[in-house]
């Protein structure tokens, strides 16, 4: 994803433009992981209030959704900074590499931890309160923020991992999805976890081997 402003784009357009781009990225990457979800609040409130069903689901997704749009919005003038810097500064933009090495080395390792661990346990299980499974709008949107708070933090490695790679490129969002899916519903997740942070670990390495060979 482009962090410069096109010709002629204003600063309203750009953020328009890069918010767009990142809920559709995030919509593609998280509805594999989501829908499962989904069906089983469904089941939770579907005697409760059956004529509702369709809108608190809606909810709980806007809820989910509107997380991941705020993390974007937190993210974009990071982006903008650190792209500024590389125009500005040719001694940056020739560290860029190295520190994409780092980056994903340093993914791939908290992807190893205990940490991850418990992360992906609360995704997977996705504990509801009671008050969250009431048939009520309030406690869907409650839900749904509090689904996209836990799966932005279970998601933080692989999500790292994209930005340096550089979330428009296809083969890493399509590479990024299918890890986010298979450690949230592969019946040996922790497994799958550990083996995606290994193959990151390595893909760190290889970056840092060849930010080394640059001139």
């Amino acid at each position: 994803m482009a962090w410069m402003r096109l010709p002629g784009q204003g600063w309203t357009d750009l953020v328009a433009s890069f918010l767009g781009m990142w809920a559709a990225m995030t919509a593609a990457m998280m509805l594999p992981s989501l829908v499962p979800v989904l069906r089983r609040y469904r089941r939770s409130v579907g005697a409760a209030a059956p004529s509702r069903l369709g809108g608190l689901i809606a909810r709980v997704g806007a809820g989910y959704f509107l997380v991941w749009v705020a993390l974007g919005v937190a993210i974009l003038p990071l982006g903008l900074a650190l792209a500024q810097a590389g125009f500005h500064m040719p001694a940056w933009a020739r560290a860029v590499p190295l520190l994409a090495g780092v980056a994903v080395l340093l993914a791939g390792g908290l992807q190893l931890t205990a940490w991850k661990a418990r992360r992906l346990a609360c995704c997977r299980t996705v504990p509801v309160h009671d008050q969250e499974l009431s048939a009520t709008a309030a406690a869907a949107w409650r839900l749904g923020l509090r689904l996209g708070s836990h799966c932005i933090a279970c998601c933080a490695p692989l999500m790292g991992a994209l930005l340096v790679a550089g979330v428009m490129d296809l083969r890493a969002m399509a590479a990024a999805t299918l890890a986010i899916t298979a450690e949230r519903l592969a019946p040996a997740a922790e497994a799958v976890a550990r083996a995606i942070g290994v193959l990151m670990v390595a893909a760190g390495m290889l970056l840092l081997v060849r930010a080394a060979r640059l001139p």
